[in-house]
């Protein structure tokens, strides 16, 4: 079981931040071997969900509002810990951050950039594939929707 706190950019600590973007560094530039700017001046638009376990970061995301990534509310950033996927942490981080939209936004119709191979685990999320693949940071990815 983690524990998930919602933050405001503002509201994170510095190991906060520190150590969520040293996981998201670790997934998707050293483990996906992806060379991008994942520091991209969004973070402080962006709501932070953080998922816990033994006061450590292991599963994360950022959400915005309409407007602020895409037209629609969003989720991005979607991240477990490689030691961690087994225990299903995404599921309770991508629950979370849809409940975060909901309750903070009050939206319910929500965007995402997903990783093609990941399609299933979206769609088990509530998600429903749109349009063609496309590459991303030479990734394979696919516009999903929600609501």
């Amino acid at each position: 079981m983690i524990n998930i706190i919602v933050k405001k950019f503002a509201e994170l600590t510095t190991i906060e931040l520190y150590n969520l973007l040293q996981l998201r560094s670790e997934v998707f530039v050293v483990e996906q071997d992806c060379v991008y700017q994942d520091i991209d001046g969004k973070d402080e638009k962006a709501l932070h969900i953080l998922g816990f376990k033994n006061e450590k970061i292991v599963a994360y995301t950022r959400v915005f509002k309409p407007g602020d990534y895409f037209e629609k509310a969003s989720i991005g950033r979607v991240v477990v810990a490689k030691k961690e996927r087994s225990f299903k942490y995404g599921y309770d981080i991508m629950n979370a951050s849809i409940e975060a939209i909901e309750n903070h936004f009050k939206e319910k119709k929500i965007k995402i950039s997903a990783q093609a191979h990941l399609k299933s685990f979206y769609n088990n999320c509530g998600f429903k594939e749109t349009g063609e693949e496309y590459l991303e940071d030479n990734i394979p990815h696919i516009a999903m929707l929600k609501g």
